[in-house]
């Protein structure tokens, strides 16, 4: 199965609201991506056992660990959780940039220093989503 249809086959077996909303942040992402990676992780490790939630990703950079080894993987992500949507903007060494630029304006959403984390689109400023995934797309600060 391709990206894109494991993607599909993701976003069609979410119950709704969150699928109508995880498919309006994909496409919003998408259109926001100028000829970056895809990505789908399925949300498990090598053992098959389930160690978080799939998750969607956009665009790419390279994760480089404290032990000198490196690993691909996506810059922006998005999935579905019990409680709501997380959008994960990854590559930031400061882990208080998303909040400090983001956190007081974007709505009620809780911000870390790589994630969003929201119950429904209609609780934030859809805007300043936008601008804080067009800021993970430009670059780490």
């Amino acid at each position: 199965m391709s990206i894109p249809d494991h993607i599909e086959a993701y976003i069609a077996s979410l119950s709704e609201p969150k699928q109508g909303e995880i498919r309006s942040l994909h496409q919003l992402i998408l259109g926001m991506m100028t000829e970056s990676k895809l990505w789908y992780e399925d949300g498990k490790n090598s053992d098959g056992k389930v160690v978080s939630n799939p998750n969607i990703g956009y665009g790419s950079y390279t994760i480089k660990y404290a032990n000198g080894t490196t690993r691909d993987f996506y810059r922006i992500g998005i999935s579905a959780n019990t409680t709501g949507i997380s959008v994960y903007i990854l590559g930031n060494s400061d882990k208080t940039y998303l909040s400090n630029t983001f956190g007081k304006s974007i709505g009620k959403a809780s911000v870390t220093g790589y994630c969003i984390k929201f119950k429904t689109l209609k609780d934030i400023n859809i805007s300043v989503l936008e601008a804080a995934i067009k800021d993970g797309f430009d670059g780490a600060r």
